[in-house]
């Protein structure tokens, strides 16, 4: 039998609840609407009730410190993709290929999940993606540059382009030794 846990953690976007099958993350929600609701529905998703458990979490919640304090560029957390299916898994592994401080149209994206024209499923995978930030669909824009809902909340999506903007653009003011 699996062991679920759970951890909160409070982050420049706000609440974040992180939920663990054993050792591997299933669901990183930014929780807008706020931590009970965020544990309700990971607890209908997946048919229990994550016991809390800040030790499970504390690797990731140092690298997500690290990633909002611009010294990360990715995550090491073994992702558990149960709640994901079909075309939604392509998207997002392909998400995951985006370098740091870059951004792809959610074309490229379908394009780069084997699926030409599926730029509109592409949207519906990154607005429905259980691990943002740690697959980084806030890289995912429109082929005009827009940059898209972000599940409701662009500013979030604006802060996280910033902030990985701000760090690539810093690296280049350093001088050498």
């Amino acid at each position: 039998m699996n062991r679920v846990t759970s951890t909160d953690h409070d982050s420049p976007i706000g609440p974040i609840l992180l939920t663990f099958v054993d050792a591997a993350l299933v669901r990183l929600d930014v929780a807008h609407e706020g931590l009970d609701l965020a544990r309700a529905d990971i607890a209908r998703r997946l048919g229990v009730l994550p016991e809390p458990d800040a030790a499970t979490g504390a690797p990731l919640v140092r690298q997500l410190d690290e990633y909002f304090a611009g010294r990360r560029r990715s995550f090491e957390v073994a992702l558990d993709w149960r709640l994901v299916r079909g075309f939604t898994r392509a998207a997002l592994e392909a998400a995951i290929d985006i370098p740091y401080g870059e951004v792809a149209s959610y074309g490229e994206v379908a394009v780069l999940a084997g699926a030409p024209g599926a730029a509109r499923a592409v949207g519906t995978a990154c607005a429905s993606c259980p691990f943002s930030i740690v697959v980084p669909v806030h890289r995912v824009v429109r082929a005009d540059g827009a940059i898209g809902e972000y599940g409701g909340h662009p500013e979030v999506k604006e802060h996280l382009l910033a902030l990985e903007n701000a760090a690539v653009l810093g690296e280049g003011l350093r001088v050498a030794p």
